[in-house]
């Protein structure tokens, strides 16, 4: 009797309900983490300076008034939530060498990660398909990308992508955590979380991949179909300058498209078997903060339109300048 007591006691004790996790984060001597700490934070300042100056600029800009300006903007503010979910709560980790945070806490970072990524995967698919039509229907551009369609298409990218995060964080949030709370990585993730949980996780996998595919496959597929008829319009056109400026025209989006969507898939498609923690939080950082800091960069900020729009801006200020002194 009192062994069966005290094996009952034993497993009591090592199946305590965790209330919080430890986010380990990049590990390392204090040199390390403080110079992974100045990176990141220039990291952050940049891309917020990058993404706040487009959302600037299209939104006070006529010149950028047009239904491709109108999604970059999108992606801007998707950016600065992604970001700001991320970022400045891996600088609070490396500087204490770890960081605890609670289950509400975790579900919460989860919930605006998973819904920004989700949204941005939809979006960069709206996105191939006007790059699309302005290739190959451009005639009938405007009548196809109307106001009316791009908010339309917007609104449903933003309730899609909050909608799955909101039933895949509660799906989690419903698992019970015992024992181990240790998150070896740099944000409450998907994967960490069930490797975590005592509960039987096969229907959790099972839901989050209903959910999960059709916003990762299906994009996909948008985006590779909008791709090929895009290079075949573009091989069909006999000026070498033609093709050129039509190339330019999507190289950009196809870059962060390859960035986005192939790190997105190693990490949570792909087996993890023989990969480390290290080369899974590198592969996060593309997505999570990389991606955020170069789509203002090779979507916009080399365009001849912004170029035109920051000159505007600036001559503005001189012109103010001139006239308050």
């Amino acid at each position: 009797m009192g062994t069966n007591s005290s094996i009952q006691e034993y497993i009591k004790t090592n199946l305590t309900a965790v209330t919080e996790f430890l986010l380990l984060g990049f590990q390392g001597n204090q040199l390390l983490r403080n110079l992974l700490f100045l990176l990141f934070l220039l990291l952050f300042v940049a891309t917020m300076c990058g993404n706040l100056l487009i959302i600037t600029l299209v939104s006070t800009s006529k010149n950028l008034q047009t239904p491709m300006y109108l999604f970059i903007s999108q992606l801007s503010i998707s950016d600065i939530l992604l970001i700001t979910d991320i970022v400045p709560n891996l600088l609070h980790i490396l500087l204490n060498n770890g960081e605890t945070i609670s289950v509400i806490g975790c579900m919460t970072q989860l919930y605006f990660f998973a819904g920004t990524d989700a949204f941005e995967c939809l979006l960069l698919a709206v996105m191939s398909y006007d790059r699309y039509v302005a290739i190959c229907n451009p005639l009938r551009y405007s009548s196809i990308m109307t106001n009316r369609f791009c908010v339309k298409s917007l609104v449903m990218c933003w309730f899609l992508g909050s909608f799955e995060s909101f039933i895949v964080t509660v799906t989690l949030s419903k698992l019970n955590f015992c024992g181990q709370n240790i998150i070896d990585h740099i944000f409450c993730d998907i994967v960490p979380l069930l490797e975590l949980s005592c509960s039987d996780t096969f229907i959790v996998h099972l839901e989050i991949y209903v959910m999960g595919s059709p916003i990762l496959i299906s994009p996909t597929a948008i985006i590779v179909v909008s791709y090929t008829y895009i290079v075949i319009s573009v091989l069909r056109i006999q000026s070498s300058t033609g093709r050129q400026k039509a190339f330019s025209t999507c190289s950009s989006h196809l870059i962060v498209v390859s960035i986005f969507y192939w790190s997105i898939f190693i990490v949570y498609v792909l087996p993890s078997r023989g990969q480390t923690s290290d080369a899974n939080k590198i592969l996060s950082l593309l997505y999570t903060v990389i991606t955020p800091l170069i789509n203002p960069i090779i979507y916009s900020l080399r365009n001849k339109d912004i170029k035109k729009a920051i000159q505007e801006v600036f001559h503005k200020c001189n012109v103010l300048n001139i006239n308050w002194h």
